[in-house]
């Protein structure tokens, strides 16, 4: 409802921002969601909101929704715009925080992440005003340093890098910057990833068919959603493994 949609390859239709899909039922489902990407809805495989959608539902509007409380839905909106931004952040200062070799900037990581969490407590119009940019800019240089401390001192660092349809099976990955880097369609199958970089990249279409992805850092949902692999690709623990991966 909240999101537009934009007729290509990843949606079948154009939806404007605040429209219904059309494959919404009565009860907030997806009529489609056993075959969205048969169906020409690859997009909303990829998606993820990192909980904002629920903690807008059931916190900032106390369960309240915009169907039985029609005024709302412009506030809400506005608002769930903010807090997905939020809780991607937290997501990734979460991560960071999980990373032993990190440590030397854990309690910089925390300051920064019960900054962000007080934000999230705020109403909708605080929300809706709130200027995420401060908060991502306090975050960044911190999940930078976090990622070096990780990473090999010696691996490359390709960020920003457009690898769109490369193949990339004989290149050296372990440990590699890839933040930013455009993977899109590129030919990962069976590269070890470990400890490569990946935060904010572009995965959509990307082959990782028996590709280690299992230690990569920063790696959500929605890029491992947006990729193609197989029952051979490992992925986190902490991820789902896509219904339409291949067996």
């Amino acid at each position: 409802m909240a999101l537009p949609f934009a007729r290509s390859a990843d949606f079948a239709i154009d939806k404007p921002a605040g429209t219904p899909c059309r494959n919404l039922d009565g009860g907030f489902g997806c009529t489609i969601h056993d075959r969205l990407n048969e169906a020409g809805f690859p997009g909303c495989t990829a998606y993820d909101c990192f909980g904002a959608g629920q903690r807008i539902a059931q916190d900032t509007f106390d369960g309240r929704d915009w169907r039985t409380h029609p005024a709302l839905a412009a506030a809400m909106f506005a608002a769930f715009a903010t807090m997905r931004q939020l809780h991607e952040l937290l997501w990734y200062l979460d991560a960071a925080l999980g990373w032993p070799a990190a440590g030397p900037v854990h309690d910089e990581l925390r300051r920064v992440r019960e900054q962000i969490e007080d934000a999230t407590r705020g109403d909708s119009a605080a929300l809706a005003e709130l200027d995420v940019n401060h908060l991502r800019a306090a975050s960044s240089p911190l999940l930078r340093r976090a990622s070096a401390l990780v990473r090999p001192t010696d691996a490359a660092d390709h960020s920003g890098a457009d690898f769109t349809g490369a193949d990339l099976r004989a290149a050296p990955l372990t440990g590699t910057s890839l933040r930013n880097a455009r993977l899109l369609g590129a030919d990962l199958r069976g590269c070890r990833l470990r400890t490569a970089d990946l935060l904010g990249a572009d995965l959509r279409r990307a082959d990782v068919r028996s590709a280690d992805l299992a230690h990569t850092l920063f790696l959500t949902q929605p890029q491992v959603s947006a990729a193609r692999g197989d029952a051979g690709t490992r992925i986190p623990l902490s991820l789902r493994r896509p219904l339409h991966w291949t067996s």
